[in-house]
């Protein structure tokens, strides 16, 4: 399996999980230049997963509205709701 097809299967939890282990450890300081350097890739590659899997979990959440009648409607969420 290579790491990209792994990639896409990680839950957001996970990626999130490894995104904050590598931060901690970028913060410390204590790897070595190009050790950080692939960190920072590695960071950057989840970043992006958790952004999609965010963006993809907001698009399939719909808000529950009461029409003027009073019957219950679903419609798209929007962030500025």
């Amino acid at each position: 399996m290579t790491a990209v097809k792994k990639d896409n299967d990680m839950t957001f939890e996970a990626a999130l999980s490894e995104l904050e282990k590598i931060v901690r450890q970028l913060e410390t300081g204590g790897a070595d230049l190009d050790a950080s350097i692939a960190s920072y890739e590695r960071g950057m590659a989840l970043k992006k997963i958790c952004a999609d899997k965010l963006k993809e979990a907001q698009t399939r959440i719909e808000k529950i509205t009461l029409s003027a009648d009073g019957t219950a409607k679903t419609e798209k969420f929007s962030v500025s709701d």
